[in-house]
């Protein structure tokens, strides 16, 4: 009886210490997911910006009269 106790505590143990590393693995990922999307996001403004650049530039240019 004493083994079996003994074994289902180490049991538990190994389950806590498991989770622990898990959360704490799920938390180093929700933070490395806010960063990719704050990055995502820069990334966007500054195609959106470009966009509108050429577009702005393109404006300008003189047509060819055909």
């Amino acid at each position: 009886m004493e083994a079996e106790l003994k074994s289902l505590e180490e049991k538990v143990n190994q389950f806590v210490e498991l989770s622990q590393r898990l959360r704490s693995d799920n938390q180093q990922l929700r933070q490395k997911l806010a960063s990719a999307l704050n990055e995502n996001r820069l990334l966007e403004e500054k195609i959106n910006n470009a966009t509108t650049r050429l577009e702005n530039l393109l404006h300008q240019i003189p047509e060819e009269n055909a």
